[in-house]
C-alpha cells in the first residue's frame, strides 16, 4: 500500500504518524509553555493541549494489543491526574501528575525509539521520530525537576514559584538549556538531586546525537548492502 492511500484509521501505524507526532511536541515546548509563561493562554486551554498530546502519541505508537493496553491505562491515569489538579489544585496531585507524566514519557520515548531502530530503510520519518524522542527527553527532566521543585521549592535560584501556572514553564526552559548545555546561568540547580539531575541530563543531551547518528547510518549502510 503506497503512503499516498493510506486510510485515515491505518494512519497511526504507519512512521508518517511520527512526523506529525514530533509536529506535535515542538508545538507544545516551543509555543504552548512560552505563551502559557506570557500568560496568553490558561491552564485549561495547556491542559486540553497536553491531553491532544498524549493521545496522539498513545496512537501513534501502540502497534500492538499489549502495548495499547498498557499505553491506554496509563494515559487515562495521567489525564485523570491532570485534570483532577486542574480542578482542584493540591500538592498531592500536583506530585502524583508529574510522577505519571514522567513514566509516561519514558514509555513513549522507548516505544518511539524502538520504532526507529526497527528493521528497514531510514526514512526522514524514522529521523523526525529520533527528534520527537530528543524532545520527550527534555520533558522527562522537566517531569523530574516539577517533583525535586515540589519537595524543596528552593531546588533553583533564583526560586522558582511553586504555584499555578509558574512552575512548568520556567523548568521546560529550564530543561532544555540543560539538555542542549547551553547553559545561560539565568537558573541554578542548587538541590543535590536537582544538581544530579541536570549533570545527567547534559550528559544525555550530548551523547545521544552521536549514537543515534552512528546507529541510523550503520543500519541504513546495512540494508542498502541487502539490496
Amino acid at each position: 500500500m503506497s503512503p499516498a492511500r493510506v486510510h485515515p484509521s491505518q494512519f497511526w501505524s504507519t512512521d508518517r504518524s511520527l512526523t506529525v507526532f514530533l509536529i506535535l511536541l515542538i508545538l507544545i515546548v516551543f509555543v504552548v509553555h512560552p505563551l502559557h509563561d506570557l500568560g496568553l493562554l490558561n491552564r485549561l486551554a495547556v491542559g486540553l493541549m497536553f491531553s491532544f498530546l498524549l493521545v496522539s502519541g498513545v496512537a501513534a505508537v501502540a502497534q500492538s494489543r499489549a502495548m495499547l493496553t498498557l499505553a491506554t491505562g496509563l494515559l487515562l491515569l495521567v489525564l485523570l491526574a491532570v485534570w483532577a489538579e486542574h480542578l482542584a489544585p493540591r500538592p498531592a496531585l500536583s506530585v502524583l501528575r508529574a510522577a505519571l507524566v514522567l513514566v509516561c514519557f519514558s514509555l513513549l520515548a522507548g516505544v518511539v525509539l524502538r520504532r526507529v531502530f526497527q528493521a528497514g530503510p531510514i526514512t526522514m520519518d524514522r529521523v523526525r521520530g529520533s527528534v520527537a524522542v530528543y524532545l520527550l527527553l527534555g520533558l522527562m527532566w522537566t517531569s523530574a525537576y516539577t517533583l525535586v521543585a515540589l519537595h524543596d521549592p528552593d531546588a533553583f535560584q533564583p526560586a522558582i514559584p511553586v504555584m499555578e501556572g509558574a512552575l512548568q514553564p520556567k523548568l521546560v526552559y529550564f530543561s532544555f538549556v540543560t539538555l542542549t548545555t547551553t547553559g545561560y546561568g539565568d537558573f541554578t540547580p542548587v538541590n543535590p538531586t536537582a544538581r544530579a539531575l541536570s549533570n545527567l541530563e547534559s550528559l544525555v543531551g550530548q551523547l545521544y546525537p552521536v549514537v543515534l547518528i552512528a546507529r541510523l547510518v550503520s543500519m541504513e549502510l546495512q540494508f542498502r548492502g541487502k539490496e
